[in-house]
């Protein structure tokens, strides 16, 4: 690929549309997997912090990729002549993490999972850097300071209640991904509650998480319309 632009790594905030703009939250979204990732791959990580930054990685993942493949990859292949192969490729990026911490999870005692978990940490720095120095500089372009910012409100509102979980039979694009995905969204939520948690706030909590991420997704879909 070649950069149609300035990478949103080397722009500050004023440039990209504000804190609140898509850019700027994609940013400290990566910036964070960045961090936690580093923490994970680190040798003074004490042995019972691991899986519980692990899963906390694995929520943020799955979560923003959700959004970006509800949110932003539909509006740039409206707006970008060569949206339509970037996506693709970046749809299989998310594909390839998706599959490999799928094996990761199923296989817990494997003795490869360490080397799968660096694998998939390669993977996804590659996903950031083709996200930020190729296919975000395009929204910039498209879009001005007041979109890039409304867009923003609506992917992080699918991002709140988008899968946790890998899902490798879930379509990568809407309106599949939303059919599929937002009922197993209540489902990993359900199971990303506290141990303790008792039945009633484990039922309350998979009909709460059911009915807002369907109806974040629905409010996502009709605002990035209105953008393309």
């Amino acid at each position: 690929m070649t950069a149609p632009a300035v990478s949103i790594s080397e722009q500050d905030a004023d440039a990209l549309g504000g804190d609140d703009s898509i850019l700027m939250r994609q940013r400290r979204d990566h910036a964070r997997l960045d961090a936690m990732m580093n923490r994970c791959l680190s040798e003074d990580l004490p042995p019972g912090e691991l899986d519980a930054l692990w899963m906390d990685i694995v929520q943020l993942v799955f979560s923003h990729a959700f959004a970006e493949e509800t949110v932003l990859w539909p509006l740039l292949r409206r707006v970008s002549p060569d949206g339509e192969e970037l996506t693709r490729q970046v749809e299989a990026e998310h594909q390839a993490v998706n599959d490999l911490v799928a094996r990761i999870e199923r296989s817990p005692d494997d003795p490869r999972r360490a080397e799968w978990i660096r694998q998939a940490f390669a993977l996804i720095r590659q996903d950031i850097r083709d996200e930020e120095d190729e296919l975000l500089p395009r929204l910039r372009t498209a879009f001005d300071d007041r979109k890039l910012r409304r867009i923003g409100a609506a992917w992080e509102a699918v991002r709140a209640t988008a899968p946790t979980r890998p899902h490798p039979g879930v379509p990568r694009r809407p309106p599949g991904n939303a059919l599929r995905g937002v009922p197993l969204s209540a489902f990993d939520r359900l199971r990303d509650l506290a141990p303790g948690s008792g039945p009633a706030a484990r039922r309350a909590s998979l009909a709460a998480a059911g009915v807002a991420a369907g109806g974040a997704v629905v409010l996502a879909v009709r605002s990035a319309r209105r953008h393309g």
